[in-house]
């Protein structure tokens, strides 16, 4: 190997960069762009054996395109429709993604945010903080014990699989619709599983999705769905913000119809101030305001599971760069396990 092998990280990583050289040392140079769109690209990539690319920006054909001798674009981090796919396979790149490195961390979150939401924790602070209301428990009324409530699962991978196991240990009712989850593994964790959306919908007194973003499960929680779930259920979206059409979620708050929202990630990152969630949210006049839980897309944060996420990413291009098999190719390009 020669010294003008690069691996270029795309975006959101800007520091040392000592967990990727620590890895790829010897082998290629790490150079991060730190590019806040893909337009920053341009002129910077062509010439890179590896990208590393994370959700702070798409790549589209206006970068795929121009890859000279790109051997692997890591999504580092789970989800990867910000990449497309199907025109890096076309030009024979295969696109892989990390998809393991904050599974208990997401997790913790969905349940973190279920418990601050139904015991009116985050309600209770919000209006008590800003001297609203009487201190007295009655504000956070009704509150309902979570033991034999029924915690709805969209999509039974790693972190929902993660999920389902929390929520049986708090002695809920979980139930699960993954269309293409295999057999068995209702019984093999002891939940339930539900073969309608329509049906998981109707039971939910929390529902948690935990779904990749595709055409199919793009806006798959909008004004419909919600208005098939009980009055006064949770809803909380860990996974990719475009499954919610957020836009909704301030009337069905207003009306009761749902009595709380945990909120990590929103299709557009940040948000614009004219966003409707995020003017409810803000409004100590709505409802929203002390019932939605917003987070900046940081489920998967911890500092171990950040170290992870770049030592797997920077591990995955060593790999490609050598030849080598990529366990997580997600685009059908050379080695592809699922």
């Amino acid at each position: 190997m020669n010294g003008l092998l690069r691996v270029i990280i795309t975006d959101f990583v800007a520091d040392n960069l000592e967990p990727e050289r620590r890895v790829l040392d010897g082998l290629a140079s790490v150079e991060a762009l730190n590019a806040a769109s893909e337009d920053e690209l341009l002129g910077r990539v062509e010439q890179a054996d590896a990208l590393m690319v994370y959700h702070n920006l798409s790549l589209t054909a206006k970068t795929i395109e121009r890859l000279e001798r790109c051997k692997l674009i890591i999504r580092c981090g789970v989800g990867y429709d910000n990449v497309d796919r199907e025109l890096a396979k076309r030009r024979g790149i295969p696109v892989a993604n990390v998809p393991d490195y904050g599974s208990e961390e997401v997790a913790d979150t969905a349940i973190g945010m279920m418990l601050a939401l139904t015991r009116g924790i985050t309600l209770l602070n919000s209006r008590l903080r800003r001297g609203q209301g009487p201190w007295h428990y009655n504000q956070a009324a009704p509150a309902w014990r979570l033991r034999s409530r029924v915690l709805g699962i969209v999509g039974l991978g790693r972190i929902g699989t993660a999920v389902a196991l929390r929520g049986t240990a708090l002695g809920m009712d979980v139930a699960f619709y993954d269309p293409y989850k295999p057999d068995g593994y209702d019984k093999a964790l002891g939940i339930r599983r539900v073969e309608c959306l329509d049906e998981l919908l109707a039971q939910s007194f929390v529902l948690s999705l935990h779904c990749p973003l595709t055409d199919e499960t793009r806006h798959l929680i909008d004004g419909l769905a919600l208005g098939r779930m009980p009055k006064g259920a949770y809803l909380i979206n860990t996974a990719r913000g475009g499954i919610v059409e957020t836009a909704v979620l301030p009337k069905a708050i207003a009306s009761g119809r749902l009595a709380g929202a945990g909120i990590d990630v929103l299709e557009r990152e940040p948000p614009g101030e004219s966003d409707p969630l995020i003017a409810a949210w803000r409004d100590p006049d709505h409802p929203a305001h002390d019932r939605v839980l917003l987070n900046p897309h940081s489920a998967f944060y911890s500092e171990e599971g950040l170290m992870e996420m770049r030592t797997k990413g920077a591990q995955a291009c060593r790999r490609a760069i050598l030849g080598e098999p990529v366990a997580t190719i997600v685009n059908g390009v050379g080695h592809d396990l699922p």
